[in-house]
């Protein structure tokens, strides 16, 4: 391994990689179960239909795009650091053409404010005009986010009550930020401001240096998100 070029990644098999494993005494970290919810209520609050199902009775959902900044998925998280009594909020877009967060916004409140911020971040980086789709949480069925989205030509599109599997893209993608971001890491001394600015730098890592499985027909292609755009001609 010492003599390995690390910028020249070695495709091995999935047993090898738990072989090298079991024999390092190494495990996988897993991801925790989310505690943040946004639902609150559904009366008087504008609601949107699910765009992403394909089929209710069997459950599937198309959780994919044809071109970047087609369709973006998005939902709230919340991180609770130890020697800040703040808690940290993230509201990101991940655009289902590769998971690229499109953009985000990192807050230390849950508010209007913050995925006002996000969707603007958004509508700058795609251009408007694509759909966006959330789960039942209250930022998403105000007046002002209804009028934003309208204003931007974005679509809406909501998750069912009660229904986190609708939202499966955007839960996935904070299952893998915790896991290699979050946990495991000594936080302590660490503000909100701080966190904020290591999470912009994870993101730029996210695109440009984690090594990512995408299916390039018919053969698994590994690349980084950024790279790839750059090698379909999709970004400069």
């Amino acid at each position: 391994a010492a003599g390995l070029d690390p910028a020249r990644p070695v495709a091995v098999s999935e047993k090898v990689v738990r072989r090298i494993m079991a024999e390092e005494g190494l495990r996988a970290r897993a991801p925790r179960a989310a505690r943040y919810s946004s639902y609150a209520g559904e009366e008087g609050r504008a609601a949107a239909p699910n765009l992403l199902l394909v089929d209710a009775g069997r459950d599937l959902h198309d959780f994919s795009a044809a071109a970047p900044g087609e369709v973006l998925v998005t939902d709230i998280t919340e991180f609770r650091l130890p020697d800040d009594p703040r808690k940290v909020y993230l509201s990101p877009a991940v655009d289902l053409f590769d998971g690229d967060v499109a953009a985000f916004s990192v807050g230390t409140s849950p508010s209007k404010a913050l995925v006002a911020e996000m969707l603007a971040g958004a509508v700058a980086a795609a251009g408007g005009g694509f759909t966006l789709h959330s789960d039942r949480g209250w930022h998403y069925r105000t007046p002002d986010w209804v009028r934003a989205c309208g204003e931007a030509g974005v679509e809406r599109s909501m998750s069912r009550k009660g229904h986190s599997p609708d939202n499966a893209a955007c839960e996935g993608f904070f299952g893998r930020l915790k896991v290699e971001f979050f946990h495991g890491r000594d936080w302590r001394g660490v503000s909100a401001e701080r966190f904020a600015a290591e999470f912009a730098e994870w993101i730029r890592w996210y695109r440009e240096g984690r090594l990512k499985a995408f299916d390039e027909g018919g053969r698994k292609v590994y690349d980084t998100i950024a790279g790839r755009r750059r090698r379909l001609g999709l970004a400069a």
